[in-house]
């Protein structure tokens, strides 16, 4: 049963410009092994905003938005042997999965030069 849906858009140059500008953007909102994606297998600032993209999803799938002790690294946007992406939890957000007994998350990412876009499916 879907509990909820999320999909976000983000401008590839935004978030460029806020790696650009600060490291502590960097490690306020990706974890270290989204970090490493991006920087040597990704495809740079496309993957950074991709991944953005859909933490913003999964908050919005979730239902709570951003909000309370959740912190972005929490949502870390991963990649299967071939390729596909997932998301794995830690900290608040895992909490407020299990305490709402969310079962899984579907997730799929889609970017261009200039914009990427993600959309979460959530289910109870």
């Amino acid at each position: 049963m879907i509990s909820g849906t999320g999909i976000d858009i983000v401008e590839v140059d935004r978030i460029r410009h806020s790696v650009e500008k600060s490291s502590q953007f960097k490690l306020k909102v990706f974890s270290q092994a989204e970090i490493d994606y991006c920087e040597k297998g990704g495809s740079g600032f496309q993957s950074y905003a991709g991944r953005f993209a859909a933490k913003e999803a999964f908050f919005k799938a979730l239902g709570t938005g951003w909000a309370g002790k959740m912190a972005f690294h929490e949502v870390c946007v991963m990649n299967d042997p071939e390729g596909k992406p997932f998301i794995e939890l830690s900290g608040e957000a895992l909490k407020v999965m299990n305490t709402q007994n969310l079962q899984k998350v579907h997730l799929s990412i889609s970017h261009s030069q200039n914009y990427a876009t993600a959309v979460v499916i959530i289910e109870k």
